[in-house]
């Protein structure tokens, strides 16, 4: 296997090189080398630290569900240990569940980026290490330095609050709002006709038909996000392009009401009179293909080398730093690229 190719495959670890030591394999990204017993070690103190991370995290996801549970175990009692008691204590419990349901949501958001860190570098790195290097995602290393410069929660809040309620506050919400019907129910007397008990519901100024209707509206809101997120998660797996177009067709539609998702890949274009140069550069430096054109200045009439090179993010600075020590004087232009497919990006799909 060549050192190019073998670059390749094993995502940023070289063969052996002249001056290094028999058998010696070296760790190079984005112009530093770092001997691999050296990387290894870094590799596990980030390990742990993400694990660390992860783990507190996942304490505070435990305690906002233990508040939740005590809540609403102090407040049963209370409600139905009198009959004058006041109905709208359930409620106002619900309203806290829901403000637990929110923060907890938040929390796990936080807990899904750790978690997703952790997996990365176990899938990629200790999963290539105790098998086949071609294992090894090529670009895996670009993908997780983006997370760490750019953290961004792998899953949105709609998404996080609709999980957290699936697994654990559907049940509680469930309790409660049974709970408030029972107690209209029975309390203060039983009642035996519908009409008795949503005269009960009313708070105030508000009827019992509009206390029932919005207490419905917010619980059937919840479910809504439940089941949409339960159907987007089926539904990627199993239509995944399908998926992505009609993402694509929503954020038109809404235009600034979703966000533009950030795009990570970038198209340079190097217009320079030393095109060898800098290609072997990118190839050695970043272990990116390189496209060579030929072009000619139309105010000088000096031919030139048009170079085209697909980048991640991550890499953009270090090939403004290559070309520049290469050629001083090249020009440099780096516009985002729509899709970029193959090569160590995003796969060809199989047409449906």
């Amino acid at each position: 296997m060549t050192e190019r190719s073998e670059r390749q495959v094993g995502s940023s670890v070289d063969s052996e090189r002249p001056g290094d030591e028999k058998g010696s394999r070296t760790w190079t990204f984005r112009g530093y080398r770092l001997d691999m017993p050296n990387f290894t070690t870094a590799m596990a103190h980030l390990y742990r630290g993400e694990v660390s991370r992860c783990n507190t995290w996942r304490t505070r996801l435990d305690a906002t569900t233990n508040w939740a549970v005590i809540t609403v175990g102090a407040a049963l009692p209370f409600v139905f240990g009198a009959p004058h008691n006041p109905h709208f204590v359930l409620l106002l419990e619900l309203l806290l569940v829901f403000t637990f349901l929110y923060v907890e949501a938040r929390r796990y958001q936080y807990y899904a980026l750790w978690s997703y860190r952790i997996r990365f570098m176990e899938t990629n790195f200790f999963a290539a290490i105790l098998s086949s290097p071609a294992s090894a995602s090529t670009e895996w290393a670009d993908y997780l330095v983006d997370s760490l410069l750019r953290p961004a929660f792998p899953i949105p809040r709609w998404e996080a609050v609709a999980r957290r309620f699936q697994r654990n506050y559907v049940w509680l919400t469930a309790l409660l709002l049974v709970s408030w019907i029972l107690k209209l129910i029975v309390h203060p007397l039983p009642a035996w006709d519908w009409s008795t008990v949503v005269e009960r519901a009313a708070i105030g100024p508000l009827t019992g038909v509009q206390v029932m209707v919005a207490v419905g509206t917010m619980y059937l809101a919840v479910i809504a996000l439940m089941v949409a997120a339960v159907t987007r998660q089926v539904w990627q797996v199993m239509f995944p392009a399908s998926l992505q177009g009609l993402e694509e067709r929503l954020r038109r539609i809404t235009g600034p009401l979703l966000l533009e998702p950030h795009s990570r890949e970038r198209l340079a274009t190097i217009i320079t009179s030393h095109g060898r140069q800098v290609a072997l550069r990118l190839l050695e430096e970043l272990g990116r293909g390189v496209t060579a054109l030929e072009g000619r200045g139309m105010y000088t009439n000096e031919a030139r080398e048009v170079l085209l090179c697909a980048v991640t993010d991550v890499q953009v600075p270090c090939l403004k730093r290559v070309v520049s020590q290469a050629d001083p004087h090249a020009f440099v232009i780096v516009s985002p690229a729509e899709e970029v497919r193959g090569g160590g990006f995003q796969p060809f799909d199989v047409p449906s």
